[in-house]
């Protein structure tokens, strides 16, 4: 049975499983939605019901958090965030209610590059580039530093040659990513769209697997290695020594952004567009009439909860799992209320916006 909320922006509806999951693992979720400008947060009230929160960024994409920090990759710049729950116990707009608060920090500004993919690594912050179809550093000094690019991409130009996307760390540094294709040329990767995706060992330049069906979403799980074909509606474990492809579940419409927890992944669903002749050709293309979550228990590969967005949401690049909060809150840096949390070290203050 599928619980239905009230249509209204953002309303969705819901296996009542879900609910009861995000309890009991004590988790919230986070989608980015670049096509409706938000990142959502999705989370428990109680075990039978899920409140949403969505917050406004200018075409947010990659999403990393670890720790306290979180990371959101926006249409031409970085934005770092730090989560107090002093803040969020305080929050001058509804006190007592939220368990974590994550305040913008820092905000890089990269230009419009396209960064997909961010992660937080021991150098700093890695994203993948995917304007100029490298992987590079976002800090303080550059727009970005530029450190690694494909051996078949022969110049560094904002041509997006490979629609590189994906990004896998292994000790704090870049170790996988994926791609949509090969070429050397501007957007050469449309030509085979649906069947020329690739996986790269960024330590030793190797094409690992080739003529993958729109990799995204590659990342680490129990040391294996898991992605989501985009084109084919799959979830895949990639073993890395014999280059066997394990399908753990079909979902039936187009997958992008994962993240996994106890052994259950939870996996963004995005809406196909209605305009675009090659998404009229994939195999789901009939089904793929909306957004939303599914998520998949990979012992069993059961599809063990799902939920369908009703209106606003029809595109979703990144989801990520905010561990130890079930009613999480963001601020961004278009609402001025954000300028009164500070953080300083070992304390926490609401600044008083009268003085």
């Amino acid at each position: 049975m599928i619980k239905e909320e009230k249509i209204t922006p953002f309303g969705s509806v819901y296996s009542p499983q879900l609910p009861e999951l995000l309890a009991k693992l004590n988790i919230s979720l986070m989608i980015s939605t670049y096509q409706a400008g938000k990142v959502v947060m999705i989370s428990p009230q109680g075990t039978e019901s899920l409140v949403t929160l969505p917050r406004t960024f200018e075409k947010p994409m990659g999403i990393d958090i670890k720790g306290d920090k979180m990371l959101i990759a926006c249409k031409d710049e970085v934005i770092v965030l730090k989560n107090s729950k002093e803040l969020a116990k305080n929050y001058p707009n509804k006190t007592n209610t939220y368990d974590a608060l994550f305040t913008p920090i820092t905000t890089h500004h990269t230009g419009q590059v396209d960064m997909h993919d961010i992660k937080f690594g021991t150098d700093g912050i890695w994203a993948v580039n995917t304007s100029f179809s490298c992987i590079c550093l976002v800090d303080k000094d550059y727009h970005f530093t530029p450190q690694w690019k494909p051996k078949f991409i022969s110049d560094l130009v904002s041509e997006d040659r490979c629609h590189m996307n994906g990004l896998v760390m292994k000790n704090g540094s870049p170790k996988y990513v994926t791609a949509l294709g090969t070429g050397n040329s501007h957007q050469s990767w449309r030509d085979n769209i649906t069947n020329g995706g690739v996986l790269i060992d960024v330590q030793t330049d190797e094409i690992l697997f080739e003529g993958l069906a729109m990799p995204h979403s590659p990342m680490m799980y129990q040391d294996n290695l898991y992605c989501l074909l985009s084109a084919t509606g799959q979830l895949v474990k990639m073993n890395l020594q014999t280059k066997e492809i394990e399908v753990i579940k079909d979902l039936n419409g187009f997958c992008r952004g994962m993240d996994i927890v106890g052994d259950y992944a939870f996996i963004g669903m995005s809406k196909l567009r209605k305009n675009s002749s090659t998404f009229a050709k994939l195999p789901f293309a009939e089904n793929a009439t909306n957004a939303g979550i599914k998520v998949v228990h990979i012992p069993t590969k059961a599809l063990v909860g799902e939920l369908t967005y009703q209106a606003s949401v029809d595109e979703i690049y990144d989801l990520k799992i905010i561990e130890n909060a079930i009613r999480p809150n963001i601020l961004n840096t278009i609402n001025p209320i954000h300028k009164y949390a500070l953080n300083i070290p070992n304390k926490t203050f609401w600044a008083n916006p009268k003085n």
